[in-house]
């Protein structure tokens, strides 16, 4: 199959889709929501799983833009990245209003 050459704001779109696609990142987002500023600690409590493992999965929602993550002393502080929120959501309100147009009758 051919790869396909996306432009640059659908690379990232695509980026943020796929982080968002796995059932585990979508709840440490929706954690992250209702718990703005948590450590890595909180994370793994929250997710019931390893802290190698969180730490995988945050850093996919970093690699994605959603997600920053800051130094504080021993322990990392995360926090949604408010600029990529905003930019997602414009881009998916844009998306869902060309395909709504584009629907059969």
């Amino acid at each position: 199959m051919k790869q396909m050459t996306l432009a640059r704001d659908n690379e990232k779109l695509v980026q943020v889709f796929k982080a968002l696609s796995n059932p585990t990142r979508f709840e440490l987002v929706r954690y992250m929501v209702e718990h703005p500023q948590c450590i890595t600690g909180d994370l793994v409590e929250f997710a019931g799983l390893a802290q190698s493992t969180v730490s995988q999965h945050l850093k996919v929602l970093r690699e994605s833009g959603l997600v920053r993550g800051e130094v504080e002393g021993p322990a990392t502080c995360y926090c949604l990245d408010p600029d990529t929120l905003r930019w997602f959501q414009s881009q998916v309100n844009a998306f869902t209003e060309q395909l709504a147009e584009k629907c059969c009758p």
